[in-house]
């Protein structure tokens, strides 16, 4: 029985996908379930599944744009019988092919992580003793030969002048990444993007942390992360200062009444933006379990084109790869994004005192057409003094509503 699979679609108004990778050739062996292909659109990668075992056929060629409904290949499930057969002898012929490369050893050949060391470093193989298996030159040979030759306990006559290996490599870049690169040049090119900073002290953040960590994992099956706490105090800083929390759309100005928040994961393809919806109605342990369940998607490829559409202010997290400062990229159409970063111990003064803090510097990026700076300073000012007041801003103003806000 021919069985033909065809490009699934994506989301909604999208046409055509490209495919990516390959993960079987022309003629395997494939088995139901198993992942046969991955393809990009414009806004997210999708697996490919065989849909019975058999002979595959491939339709469509790596990095080939294809429209949404065609063949990408044809699986012939009625040769599972010949298949067998054909593992049978192909073990067969391993056996042999075995048997010939161990007669091949003992002509001295050296091994392939050997024969680029040779190569490289220009020793004849005539200078070294094999004691690999029928006297194969293996790596270790390679390396024990070139240590006595830089401890001078033999001379070294090279088959040709020493050159330098230089190598590069090109890929083609996938849709997503393509789609990703023209939406960033299209950013700076088509905002008035500026930058403002603010530091912020994470101490009674990882003081309420510590205490309430384990019950809240507990209770609610998610870890008590720094992005609620981000969350919450972005959507309070918006509401002071609505204009971050628009965009412009020809010659008009939108202002949103509700606050989806766009939150950067890095996945496996690269940064993907999911939305948190209508987060001021979320609490702590809301956001968190969207902010689970949303990260594992991505993580494993699940991401849907609707998670991602939309959003009306976006939080990015650089500090999870080590970034001290950094100047992020509006995610257009939105008008700003706040960009978090390494946790750091600095001194501060703490009323006259010199003091060690956990300290992180913010930078939020704005579209000077709509924000001034002084609301951009005032929405960094905002979120610093939620964060290191934490129990005032965002908990209902006393340490007894904690267990209240956590849902604990």
């Amino acid at each position: 029985m021919i069985i033909q699979v065809k490009v699934p679609s994506p989301g909604e108004s999208i046409t055509e996908v490209e495919v990516s990778t390959w993960l079987v050739k022309n003629g395997d062996y494939v088995h139901k379930g198993q992942t046969i292909a991955e393809i990009d659109s414009d806004k997210a990668t999708l697996e490919i599944s065989a849909e019975d075992d058999g002979i595959i056929t491939l339709m469509v060629e790596k990095g080939e744009r294809v429209r949404v409904g065609n063949v990408l290949c044809i699986i012939d499930s009625s040769k599972k019988e010949k298949f067998t057969k054909k593992y049978q002898d192909n073990i067969v012929h391993d056996h042999k092919k075995k048997d010939n490369l161990e007669k091949k050893y003992s002509l001295k050949i050296p091994s392939p992580a050997s024969k680029k060391i040779l190569k490289e470093k220009h020793i004849p193989i005539e200078s070294i003793q094999g004691t690999g298996k029928h006297g194969r030159i293996t790596k270790k040979d390679c390396i024990f030969h070139l240590e006595k030759i830089e401890k001078n306990e033999i001379p070294f006559f090279p088959n040709e002048p020493v050159t330098m290996y230089r190598s590069q490599t090109k890929t083609t870049l996938s849709s997503l990444r393509r789609k990703l690169s023209k939406r960033l040049v299209d950013a700076k090119n088509q905002t008035a993007s500026l930058t403002t900073f603010n530091e912020v002290d994470m101490q009674e953040i990882f003081l309420i942390r510590k205490k309430y960590k384990d019950i809240f994992k507990k209770k609610h099956g998610v870890n008590l992360g720094f992005m609620s706490f981000f969350t919450m105090s972005c959507v309070r800083a918006l509401k002071l200062y609505p204009d971050i929390n628009a965009m412009i759309s020809g010659e008009e100005k939108i202002n949103f009444e509700y606050y989806d928040i766009s939150i950067a994961i890095s996945g496996p393809k690269g940064l993907i933006v999911p939305v948190i919806r209508n987060t001021e109605h979320l609490s702590f342990r809301g956001i968190e379990q969207e902010i689970y369940k949303l990260s594992t998607r991505v993580h494993n490829g699940t991401i849907s084109i609707d998670e991602m559409t939309g959003g009306t202010f976006t939080i990015t997290n650089g500090g999870v790869f080590g970034s001290m400062l950094s100047t992020p990229i509006i995610n257009p159409p939105q008008s700003a994004i706040l960009g978090m970063h390494k946790i750091m111990e600095r001194p501060v003064v703490i009323n006259e005192s010199i003091e060690i803090r956990p300290m992180m510097y913010l930078a939020l990026s704005y579209d000077h057409r709509i924000i001034d700076g002084r609301e951009s300073v005032g929405f960094l000012v905002s979120v610093k003094e939620s964060i290191e007041n934490p129990i005032k801003f965002l908990m209902g103003g006393s340490e007894k509503n904690i267990y209240k806000k956590l849902e604990l």
